[in-house]
């Protein structure tokens, strides 16, 4: 698969902050990518670079293998954290306007806004003005515009914010409909649940720099643990005993006085069929199951380490 946008070695100073230093990443078209970073890590920054904001003060972005130019914006749709509405003006009148700057004729527009209105039951808005709007109200009307010019490359910014679960859901499946049209797709998100739902590859910039990229499959690979929970009927001083030394007990809850969960980390040259064998004889296994970290253990690893800090989890759950 080819890339759609790649970011090569971008450097970005604020007087004597340094925003971003030497950052390069791959987003491959067609794919969702996750823009991850701790509040002021820069992702802000790059952004607003890739949607010609600002420039860079040392490196380049190529969009289609081409250096980034003014004639690309048309194929970018950008939607923004921070509201960037009209609040005096109706919702109607405010979208095709904004459709107008995109390129879009006003009755090519308005037929396309009729469509999404519909399928965002957003029929009783037209004639509302934009502070007449909840926050998610809102964002629902940013969304329509932001994608109305079915960009090539769409930038997304906290896009559930405001939203409750069921508009988040909406929006979602929205995005991923919209990668399957052929857009790709980059998202900043402090959600980790939303990457770990939608994002093909991600980037974790921290401090101004990228400290971890790659494909999210990959990653959490990457980060195994070889812990595993073990759900069992038996004795807990026998299933102990019989781990010996293949693996270690760190934690266990019992149901009732016979069935069990434990989690255990596997030692590196001990064979999990063997284990089990060891096991089969003192109890009675019901589940085994490995501990994949999720892209929040990750992120909250990543950060930790590269800031020198260690800590250790000790919440458990089967």
């Amino acid at each position: 698969m080819s890339n759609l946008l790649s970011v090569r070695n971008i450097v970005k100073t604020y007087a004597k902050h340094v925003a971003l230093n030497n950052v390069s990443l791959e987003v491959p078209e067609k794919s969702i990518f996750g823009l991850l970073g701790p509040n002021g890590a820069g992702k802000t920054s790059l952004i607003r670079i890739i949607n010609q904001i600002t420039g860079p003060d040392q490196g380049q972005i190529f969009i289609n293998g081409e250096p980034l130019k003014s004639e690309h914006t048309a194929i970018i749709g950008y939607l923004p954290e921070e509201r960037g509405l009209y609040r005096k003006m109706k919702v109607g009148e405010q979208c095709i306007y904004l459709a107008r700057l995109k390129g879009l004729k006003k009755k090519d527009a308005e037929v396309k806004l009729k469509a999404w209105f519909e399928k965002f039951e957003m029929g009783g808005w037209w004639n509302k003005k934009i502070e007449e709007l909840s926050k998610g109200m809102q964002q629902k009307v940013q969304f329509i515009v932001t994608v109305l010019h079915e960009p090539k490359l769409l930038i997304l910014d906290e896009p559930f914010s405001g939203f409750d679960p069921i508009n988040a859901n909406m929006i979602k499946n929205e995005i991923l409909e919209l990668r399957s049209k052929g857009a790709t797709v980059i998202f900043s998100t402090h959600n980790m649940g939303s990457v770990e739902e939608l994002c093909d590859n991600i980037a974790l910039i921290h401090k101004s720099e990228k400290i971890l990229d790659g494909s999210v499959r990959d990653i959490r690979k990457q980060f195994r643990t070889n812990e595993f929970t073990v759900g069992f009927r038996g004795n807990m001083i026998g299933f102990t005993n019989a781990l010996w030394t293949g693996a270690e007990l760190i934690d266990h809850r019992s149901e009732d006085k016979d069935t069990h969960f434990a989690k255990i980390k596997i030692r590196q040259q001990t064979n999990r069929n063997a284990l089990l064998e060891a096991l089969l004889p003192v109890a009675e296994i019901i589940s085994f199951n490995e501990v994949i970290p999720s892209m929040n253990d990750i992120f909250i690893q990543s950060v930790q380490k590269t800031a020198g800090v260690t800590g250790t989890k000790s919440n458990y759950t089967e």
